[in-house]
């Protein structure tokens, strides 16, 4: 790990501890030459992962792409970064009990659907209308009425 400040390869681990969620680690790292000190984040990455498109190109799983398609759902949304870090946690984790080694583009999106829907709605309707391509207002209209009526009815029940 280099230093952000002098950038020299001589850093140590001073302090690890396992963050909330129990997926991740924090390390508090100490720069041997500047003595600068700074905080990194390790997660599980999805190695070997193959993602398979819906016109049947292959392409390796990508963190950073799955990020760039949920930050655009979340544009102007209240969020920190903390949870959003335990949204593709949970994604990832969705993503790694399939246990297989190719997953489709489209279970990908299902997965982040069902995680989106309950992390926030209008960041789920926004990424269920690219998703699904709503082709009209109706469409559109139909799921918003089902997240609205699924609303009331776990309102009704006391969750």
């Amino acid at each position: 790990m280099y230093c952000p400040v002098c950038h020299s390869k001589e850093t140590k681990v001073v302090d690890s501890r396992m963050t909330q969620d129990g997926f991740s680690v924090r390390r508090r790292r100490e720069c041997e030459t500047c003595s600068y000190r700074f905080s990194t984040v390790e997660h599980v990455e999805l190695l070997d992962t193959i993602v398979v498109k819906r016109d049947g190109e292959r392409e390796a799983y990508s963190r950073s792409k799955l990020e760039k398609g949920i930050l655009q759902s979340l544009v102007k949304r209240p969020y920190t970064q903390e949870m959003f870090d335990k949204l593709l946690g949970a994604i990832e984790r969705d993503i790694q009990k399939k246990k297989k080694r190719e997953i489709t583009s489209k279970d990908i999106g299902d997965i982040v659907m069902k995680q989106l829907k309950k992390f926030d709605t209008v960041a789920y309707i926004r990424f269920a209308s690219i998703y699904r391509s709503f082709e009209d207002v109706d469409t559109f209209k139909h799921e918003i009425a089902t997240l609205t009526e699924n609303g009331k009815r776990r309102k009704r029940r006391g969750n």
